[in-house]
């Protein structure tokens, strides 16, 4: 790879600053931004840095690239998510664990997947989001969401 790079004109580095700039993400046309997560909650935020209160990561450019990605001429925003962790818990929960931090805020989640499906939360009121995540959710999980997305949102939450 070093070799590959050292010298070759048609290699251009440029510094964090520009290459994770929206803006600069934006002016490439259909940019799809793939990003993974540790966590998501029923409204859509989305935690890609710690477990809890302990951090595994850094943030990373994430949030630049969900942004840059959306603001691009036909470009996606997808975070990918297994439904559930090696050790079998929902990573899909109906609050993001206590200390958790906030990578991509709700506002910013569009496309989200799992291995059972996707669904695009772009606009969409908090009810409705719950109601699509919970669907892309492992069906063992599913009833557990429900009731917690009910207990959340109130009594109206599955007349929406």
């Amino acid at each position: 790879l070093y070799d590959f790079v050292d010298f070759n004109r048609s290699i251009l580095m440029m510094d964090i600053g520009y290459v994770n700039d929206p803006y600069i993400i934006s002016m490439n046309p259909k940019v799809v931004a793939v990003n993974s997560a540790v966590q998501m909650d029923l409204t859509g935020q989305i935690c890609a840095d710690s477990v809890g209160r302990r951090i595994i990561s850094g943030t990373g450019g994430q949030l630049d690239f969900v942004r840059g990605a959306t603001l691009s001429k036909g470009g996606k925003s997808i975070t990918a998510i297994p439904s559930r962790a090696k050790n079998g818990q929902s990573k899909i929960v109906p609050i993001l664990d206590d200390g958790s931090g906030v990578v991509t805020p709700r506002a910013d989640a569009h496309w989200v997947v799992t291995e059972y499906g996707a669904v695009d939360l772009t606009g969409l009121s908090l009810q409705e989001r719950a109601k699509r995540i919970i669907r892309i959710a492992h069906p063992d999980d599913r009833a557990m969401l429900e009731m917690s997305g009910f207990s959340r949102f109130g009594k109206h939450f599955f007349l929406v």
